[in-house]
């Protein structure tokens, strides 16, 4: 599933369905797929966002047991959820600039 991203001041942004879901939670939200957020309520969730990614990077990651998927995450590290949040970020703050609402399906 592929979750898309909406506002009148910022391009669409698509995202892979758990990954939005679990920014969506970090916002505060219920992350129902569709949904939308308020322009008086983009700065808190915003800060909830940014909040929720620091103290998941500062979290370390779980070692995997089975040393063929430890030599396949050496070989490609996973993009950190904080890089992929990345434009999300920017819609929030172009939305909450603007007055704009955000929408996502």
């Amino acid at each position: 599933m592929l979750v898309t991203f909406h506002s009148r001041a910022y391009a669409d942004i698509t995202l892979f369905g758990d990954v939005a879901q679990a920014l969506l939670r970090m916002m505060g939200h219920s992350a129902t797929v569709p949904g939308a957020l308020l322009a008086a309520d983009i700065p808190a969730a915003r800060a909830r966002l940014q909040t929720a990614l620091a103290a998941h990077s500062a979290t370390p990651q779980a070692d995997a047991g089975d040393e063929e998927e430890q030599e396949e995450e050496e070989k490609e590290p996973p993009t950190p959820l904080s890089l992929r949040a990345l434009p999300l970020l920017d819609l929030l703050d172009a939305s909450a600039r603007a007055g704009c609402d955000v929408m996502w399906d």
